[in-house]
């Protein structure tokens, strides 16, 4: 690519950053937290955190930003920078280090990219993805692995439309615990639909793909299948990426402070492998993020869940700026609505609160009460982050509690449960639990991660299924006391007494220690352990699990199963 076509792409950037439209950074736990770092460090009021994925520019922009602190700081922030303006290449007008000494005829002409292609009106960027892990785990024989060849592609045309497909062919063997989650719902975790492979493996396809368009000069339109994320935490208590990817329409209204979204998805409402369409159930948000200050931003948000005969969409919920509840109510419905609101508060470029109120329906008389009503559901979370924590460069250290009351998510018909492909939109235990994360990150070299969690949770699982006394022909009831949202809360045994942990109460702690070195761009090697273990009040449900893995992937984030 010549300097002149650098030079009018970057002007581009600068003389009209709104107009230009792009594709995402796509979601990656270890990426956007680079970018966390620098958003609390410099706070820029044109990028809003709530709503993920973030598009490439803006990134770039921040980046930029940062640069000339980090040029003067660690090696390690100085490399970290570096990576967000290469990963954003056609998006910064500054000098980047990304020309290859070893290209390979058209390939591999940067560090970054496999393939591109760079012009004022075009660019494209073609790359392999490779994750191949390798792994044992005490719960069960053999072998656990991850098998995954794939192909991203991604660019942008004339300024105006922003592209992304990522396709990747999937085996596994997955540890002990994660099969339990299978056979309990059918699913494999992130994944739609799938196969048996050998004994005891999977095989699944991964596609996702979008294209984005800049409708005006502040109002852009996606339209794809993949997943997002509302939230600056570990966690979601709103919309997670934890569920399969879903066929969505996303209208991003970004001017002055603001920034509205509105989300439609088609959902699928179960699964069964046979040959027949299946279920469909719809999902429409709306997200206003306000930036108060430069450092304090608040968003509100509201959301239904619904399904009609033979798939029919509800055509009153695309209005964009209405308030649903009332929709909901005009129709007649039994819906599925969910308001709230999130926050994040960055304090003297070093610290991070955060939080997210969710409620699903709930008295106020019942609430003082103190009672334990069934219909209380709420969701809650509360968070901080500390970064360059007590002066250690790059060490940076994340505390988290969330909690979520029995039976919020579910709803009577499986239609309007908040779960796509049988796995949760939200938290991926559901609810009825209580949990408290602790992460510690350090980069002590450019190319060196050290990653340690611990996640303690309570939460109540289900009985097995008894006889029914009240059925003369001796048939069987289960009990549901709100933790998987799959099942109805019709089936809940009471109205009053619930409390978190309800059921077959059970406390686990989750620990999991990572160490990632970056060979080259994008391309790592991974060293995690993971330690589980789940106590339940019934000693058949207690579970004690190793499992050590060493992976190679390219492209690709980690793959991790923190339930």
């Amino acid at each position: 690519m010549s300097k002149i076509y650098r030079l009018l792409l970057g002007l581009t950037l600068v003389t009209g950053p709104a107009l230009a439209q792009d594709a995402t950074v796509p979601l990656n736990q270890d990426v956007y937290r680079v970018i966390d770092r620098y958003h609390i460090k410099h706070n820029p009021e044109d990028l809003h955190t709530s709503f993920r994925p973030f598009g490439r520019a803006r990134v770039a922009r921040l980046a930029e930003e940062a640069r000339q602190e980090a040029m003067n700081g660690s090696p390690t922030d100085a490399y970290n920078v570096n990576y967000l303006l290469n990963d954003n290449w056609n998006y910064t007008r500054y000098a980047r280090e990304n020309e290859s000494q070893r290209s390979l005829g058209p390939f591999f002409r940067n560090k970054t990219d496999l393939y591109h292609h760079e012009s004022p009106e075009f660019t494209l960027r073609v790359n392999p993805v490779l994750g191949l892990q390798a792994g044992k785990d005490t719960e069960t024989d053999g072998l656990r692995y991850l098998n995954t060849r794939g192909l991203q592609v991604e660019g942008s045309l004339d300024g105006k439309l922003g592209f992304y497909t990522f396709l990747a062919d999937n085996q596994a063997k997955l540890p002990g615990y994660v099969n339990e989650r299978v056979s309990r719902d059918n699913i494999v975790p992130h994944e739609a639909y799938w196969k048996t492979f050998g004994t005891g493996g999977y095989d699944f396809f991964s596609a996702r793909g979008y294209i984005n368009y800049a409708a005006t000069k502040h109002i852009s339109v996606m339209l794809g299948h993949d997943r997002n994320f509302i939230g600056t935490g570990y966690r979601s208590m709103i919309l997670s990426d934890y569920a399969a990817p879903y066929f969505f329409l996303k209208l991003q209204t970004q001017v002055w402070k603001l920034q509205y979204t509105n989300l439609y998805a088609e959902l699928t409402q179960d699964f069964e492998r046979v040959d027949q369409l299946y279920d469909k159930k719809y999902m429409t948000l709306h997200h206003l993020s306000v930036n108060i200050l430069p450092n304090l931003n608040v968003g509100v948000f509201e959301s239904v869940i619904f399904g009609r005969d033979h798939g029919r969409f509800e055509l009153q919920y695309l209005n964009p700026v209405i308030f649903y509840r009332s929709i909901e109510q005009g129709l007649g419905s039994e819906d599925n609505a969910l308001l709230g609101a999130d926050f994040k508060w960055n304090i003297r470029n070093r610290v991070q609160l955060y939080g997210q109120v969710v409620l699903d329906e709930f008295l106020i008389s019942e609430l003082r009460a103190g009672n334990g009503w069934w219909g209380n559901k709420f969701a809650l979370q509360g968070g901080a982050k500390y970064i360059d924590a007590f002066g250690v460069s790059n060490l940076d250290l994340q505390g988290e509690l969330n909690l979520a009351r029995p039976f919020t998510y579910q709803h009577e018909d499986a239609s309007k449960n908040y779960q796509h492909y049988l796995q949760p939109l939200a938290h991926p235990m559901g609810a009825n639990l209580a949990e408290a994360v602790a992460i510690v990150r350090y980069q002590p070299l450019p190319k060196l991660t050290l990653t340690a969690k611990a996640i303690a949770t309570r939460y109540g699982q289900d009985p097995e299924p008894t006889v029914n006394p009240n059925d003369p022909e001796g048939g069987f009831i289960q009990y549901n006391y709100g933790g998987n949202v799959l099942k109805p809360y019709t089936t809940r045994p009471g109205n009053y007494g619930f409390q978190i942990g309800d059921g077959i109460t059970t406390n686990q702690l989750y620990g999991e220690a990572t160490a990632s070195f970056q060979l080259r761009y994008n391309m790592f090697l991974d060293l995690t352990q993971v330690l589980r273990r789940a106590d339940a009040e019934d000693n058949r449900l207690d579970r004690n699990t190793a499992f050590t893995a060493v992976s190679f992937r390219w492209n690709i984030p980690q793959r991790t199963h923190a339930f």
